[in-house]
């Protein structure tokens, strides 16, 4: 394997926090060797430096994506802190003036697990009745993963049953040991590239609920704070945010008010 030097791992340490707002802590080194050295040698280069200047030569963009796609941890699975699904089901049933579909964005939806969880609630409680999901994340990689909808039967293990046998198609055979989210739940679910980090594109719209779970922790403070006031101005008033149950919004925003530990509301 080749060798990440210290400074090869600040060069790389600065690249992600540009391209994606991400922190990498000193102690992820080894985890970034790991996940490019592979990739230097497919791109037939001695090194990691010089990886790191094909990047900044931003001569092969689609190269850029790429280190992006690698650097960027995606470790999620079905109802993952099931009290926040108990939560949209809440919201979701709770009465409404508008005519608009009742719209929910995961906003850091990886490979899609968290999205199509969201799907199989208002799936479930709001039946016909008009309803979107969106599902965004800043990987191309992830985002195909997700739009397939296939899955280690292990991601399922937290799905209430009933979802499980509804929603989802068992594999035999070669698939053995997978499940495949049925056609008609993953046609109710639009994948996005979208950067946190970045304007945000105008054809997200608005949402009565936006999902922002677990990904805090990958910023510090002055990003935090931007993305967090970035991703409101895409919360209706009134509407339901959500965030990870280990993360807090005090010091990063007071355009929500707080409603329960990892829950806030839009005045």
């Amino acid at each position: 394997m080749y060798e990440l030097s210290e400074p090869e791992f600040v060069q790389f340490q600065r690249f992600i926090y540009q391209a994606a707002g991400i922190t990498l802590a000193s102690s992820k080194r080894m985890l970034v060797a790991a996940r490019l050295g592979r990739r230097v040698q497919q791109c037939n280069l001695p090194g990691f430096g010089h990886y790191f200047r094909l990047l900044a030569s931003g001569a092969e963009p689609t190269e850029i994506q790429t280190a992006v796609d690698l650097l960027t941890t995606n470790e999620t699975y079905f109802f993952r802190e099931p009290a926040h699904f108990d939560l949209l089901r809440r919201v979701a049933l709770g009465p409404r003036t508008s005519p608009e579909p009742f719209r929910v964005w995961s906003a850091a939806s990886s490979t899609g697990e968290e999205a199509y969880s969201v799907a199989m609630v208002l799936a479930d409680c709001l039946g016909d009745r008009a309803w979107e999901v969106v599902g965004s994340d800043i990987s191309l990689r992830v985002l195909e993963r997700a739009r397939r909808g296939h899955y280690p039967d292990e991601r399922t293990e937290h799905m209430p049953d009933l979802y499980r046998r509804r929603f989802c198609l068992r594999g035999i055979g070669e698939q053995a040991g997978t499940v495949l989210i049925a056609r008609g739940l993953r046609s109710r679910v639009a994948f996005l590239q979208v950067n946190l980090n970045t304007t945000l594109p105008t054809r997200l719209g608005r949402f009565d609920v936006v999902l922002l779970r677990n990904v805090m922790i990958y910023f510090n403070g002055d990003t935090k704070r931007q993305v967090v006031a970035r991703v409101l101005t895409t919360l209706k008033p009134g509407g339901t945010f959500v965030i990870g149950h280990s993360e807090t919004l005090n010091g990063v925003s007071e355009d929500v008010r707080a409603v329960a530990p990892s829950i806030y509301r839009k005045p």
